[in-house]
């Protein structure tokens, strides 16, 4: 079910990358850039479960 949780988890993961795609685009750090791809990788999911959860919650009414 979708809920401000998962919208702030999604924040969350995007807010947390940050570091990794600054080491990584300004240094060429190639293990920053596997951690950001992963990193988005999950934020690719939970958006996916959030996007679920709103049409389920807007088919429900």
């Amino acid at each position: 079910m979708a809920s401000i949780n998962k919208f702030q988890e999604l924040k969350s993961i995007i807010d947390g990358l940050e570091g990794d795609a600054e080491k990584f685009f300004s240094k060429g750090n190639s293990a920053a850039g596997t951690r950001v791809r992963k990193g988005l990788q999950d934020a690719k999911n939970v958006a996916q479960e959030l996007r679920l959860g709103i049409q389920e919650l807007k088919n429900s009414k």
